[in-house]
């Protein structure tokens, strides 16, 4: 069942949300090169969040083997989601994806985006391009009297078009009072199944895109999600708030 947000709450939430849209637009950039490594760049992620009021929410988040050691998910190449920031070295033609999750004040933001590293090959943009886009459609179909299959549809069929695959295993989800609330938002589905989308829901769409097969397991350590094949993934993912009208954007400026 869907938590519907008053609209105090969604402004909280919306804060919460902003502060993740200023580091993926104004920080990041700017040290996502060759030769930095995933611990720095969650050392990097750490302190603006801290430096705006936040709290990481990824820290401590409990799991199989123990909790979660960092600020954020850093998945590289192959590495679809919730890896587990360390001493990799990003090298030129690597993907990076960040998937990071705000505490402001008890209100949640999550976003999710994926940097090329220098120059990549022109299959790994159209990956990253797909996904950006594919995450679009399926936020236009987020739309209320629609339904989340609706949402899974529309992602699942621009994805396949271009010759990708979604993953299956780990989906969308509400969000805002916790980091992860009911309802799940499969990446993947039929049209007009699933549960009404209503007017207040607040929503992360994030499309996890694989240039190979969608199956993926899960690393040792685990957290970290890889693909089956070893083929690159990419994952965005923005956090929207359905209204009467159109749903709007909370993770952009």
């Amino acid at each position: 069942m869907a938590i519907i947000k008053t609209l105090d709450q969604i402004n909280e939430i919306k804060k919460s949300n902003q502060i993740i849209a200023r580091l993926y637009r104004d920080i990041l950039p700017k040290y996502i090169k060759p030769g930095i490594s995933t611990y720095e760049i969650d050392k990097i992620v750490d302190d603006y969040i801290r430096s705006q009021g936040a709290i990481p929410a990824c820290i401590g988040v409990p799991g199989p083997y123990g909790a979660f050691p960092a600020a954020t998910c850093i998945s590289v190449n192959e590495e679809v989601v919730h890896g587990v920031p360390n001493g990799r070295i990003l090298q030129e033609g690597d993907i990076v994806s960040i998937d990071t999750v705000t505490n402001l004040n008890g209100y949640f933001g999550d976003s999710a985006i994926t940097f090329p590293v220098g120059e990549i090959d022109e299959e790994s943009k159209k990956l990253l391009e797909v996904t950006e886009k594919s995450r679009t459609i399926g936020i236009e179909m987020a739309v209320v009297g629609n339904r989340l299959g609706d949402i899974g549809h529309a992602i699942q069929q621009y994805v396949e078009k271009n010759g990708f695959s979604v993953v299956r295993d780990y989906a969308g989800h509400g969000v805002g009072l916790s980091m992860h609330e009911d309802p799940m938002v499969p990446n993947f589905g039929r049209k007009g199944r699933g549960l009404k989308i209503e007017n207040g829901m607040v929503l992360a769409i994030e499309p996890m895109v694989n240039m190979g097969k969608f199956n993926v397991k899960c690393q040792s350590d685990g957290w970290t999600i890889v693909t089956i094949d070893g083929k690159n993934s990419a994952h965005y993912e923005h956090t929207i708030v359905i209204t009467e009208n159109e749903p709007i954007l909370l993770t952009s400026l």
